[in-house]
């Protein structure tokens, strides 16, 4: 078993490049949503609503060790 620290240096190259492809999304899709139209807004996709609260799921230092867990049940209600 790693270390904490073990764990960040292995997996934070990682973790950093898939925050940035997380993020590189996001500003694609403000981008297309903006030059797009009424008809071609997002904010009521409820994909969008999934990865925000993941986002938000993802941020809170104070929570059980069970994030992939709950976001694996998170984006099963996904219809």
């Amino acid at each position: 078993m790693l270390t904490a620290n073990e764990v960040l240096g292995t997996y934070f190259l990682e973790t950093r490049c898939q925050l940035l492809d997380i993020a590189a999304m996001l500003d694609r899709l403000d981008r297309a949503a903006a030059s797009g139209g009424a008809a071609d807004d997002p904010s009521t996709d409820t994909r969008l609503a999934k990865i925000y609260q993941s986002l938000t799921l993802l941020a809170q230092r104070e929570t059980t060790p069970d994030r992939a867990e709950r976001l694996l049940n998170l984006f099963s209600d996904l219809d």
